[in-house]
């Protein structure tokens, strides 16, 4: 059994004045450059190219990329926190350094060595950005039921065919973590699956960009694979049918992150809708002041500091290292389905303003509902919740 000294090792930590101090330049961030051009780059669903290059410069592609490789090595507590701060303003930017970051922590905890030395501190700069092609045409919250393919040719490398789609970052990243069929007979059908590093080169080219209704500036795409060959030490940790395990392992960090995201959509919209109540005037007084309206606020207050507690809960148990399905997946659902329900409040007490595109709160509604599906849709987690509890509670 392990000591209490060991587990306490396993702990990653930051010293609060550290955390205080990212976060306030996360702020400055947040006012100068960000806040005045979100409504330009979310209408036209513009790629925010300077955004990214200051999200280098600050180190977030590497938040949470161990030090040793260059990155900043945060706890997924602090991580989680950069992530509901920036939502609160503007979601969408997140996913850009969130897919990337759990394609370097699949590197991270099951690379080679040689895997983490070459990749990691290229990760952790930004200088090679990326993401996660787990999705396909006909596999979604079913992974197993992918069926990209990769077949080892004469000279030991691998040849690969196949369609992703719904990829964050896939046209204006340059690699990703391809989750493939490295052997399509094997039953049970996880164990013939494979993740590989895949950096963009002839062979995998980019498809048709979707036109979302929310989430926009972020380009989400197909990727193509038509005999595309991945050399043989791009394999995750180098042995075949770990894929499974190495892509749903890193989906913890995913869904800490759109939990994250619903937090920061729920207390923006309970900012927006704070601010608004107070100014506009009904019957000779503040909205504020009507009953109706405080109910909403009361519930809204509720429901975004539930959604951070639980968010926070799920991100110590993955500093510690522990198994935390469960507690992501908890934390996802109920944090996204608090963005949604404090969304939808929140376009109720602007009225009829919450239709037009001036006021921000019409963004709020069009992204929140992306975090009832990404990363594992609220049905599924509201299984595997269900299935850890009674494998805890057995009698």
């Amino acid at each position: 059994m392990a000591t209490a000294a060991a587990i306490e090792d396993q702990i990653r930590t930051i010293d609060p004045d550290e955390e205080r101090a990212f976060m306030d330049a996360i702020d400055r961030w947040l006012e100068r450059e960000v806040i005045p051009v979100v409504q330009h780059h979310d209408h036209g669903d513009i790629w925010p190219e300077k955004l990214v290059e200051q999200m280098a410069e600050m180190g977030l592609f590497g938040a949470t990329i161990g030090q040793e490789y260059g990155g900043l090595g945060l706890p997924a507590t602090t991580y989680a926190k950069i992530v509901m701060r920036i939502s609160s303003y503007w979601m969408a930017i997140t996913g850009i350094f969130n897919s990337h970051l759990i394609m370097a922590a699949a590197v991270e905890r099951f690379g080679t060595p040689e895997q983490k030395m070459r990749w990691l501190p290229k990760f952790a700069t930004g200088e090679i950005r990326g993401g996660l092609a787990l999705t396909e045409p006909n596999a979604g919250t079913d992974l197993q039921a992918i069926r990209t393919v990769a077949k080892k040719n004469a000279d030991g490398d691998y040849v690969i065919n196949g369609t992703k789609t719904w990829i964050s970052n896939a046209l204006n990243g340059q690699c990703f973590a391809m989750l493939v069929k490295t052997d399509p007979d094997a039953n049970p059908r996880y164990k013939g699956m494979s993740l590989f590093i895949a950096d963009k080169h002839d062979g995998l080219t980019t498809g048709k960009k979707f036109d979302k209704l929310g989430y926009k500036a972020i380009d989400s795409a197909e990727l193509i694979m038509e005999d595309y060959v991945v050399p043989a030490d791009q394999l995750i940790g180098g042995v075949e049918g770990q894929g499974f395990f190495q892509a749903t392992g890193g989906l913890e960090l995913g869904r800490i992150n759109v939990a994250a995201r619903g937090v920061g959509l729920a207390e923006g919209s309970l900012r927006l809708a704070t601010e608004y109540a107070q100014q506009r005037e009904t019957m000779g007084k503040p909205i504020a002041q009507h009953q109706a309206i405080q109910l909403k606020l009361g519930e809204m207050v509720t429901k975004a500091r539930a959604a951070r507690l639980l968010t926070l809960d799920a991100s110590e148990a993955y500093d510690k290292g522990e198994r935390c399905d469960k507690e992501a997946g908890i934390a996802k659902y109920y944090a996204s389905e608090a963005a949604v329900e404090n969304s939808q409040e929140a376009m109720r007490i602007y009225g009829g303003y919450s239709y037009s595109k001036e006021y921000d709160i019409e963004r709020y509604y069009r992204d929140s509902m992306l975090m009832c599906i990404g990363e594992g849709t609220n049905e599924m987690q509201r299984m595997i919740i269900a299935k850890q509890h009674l494998k805890e509670n057995q009698i």
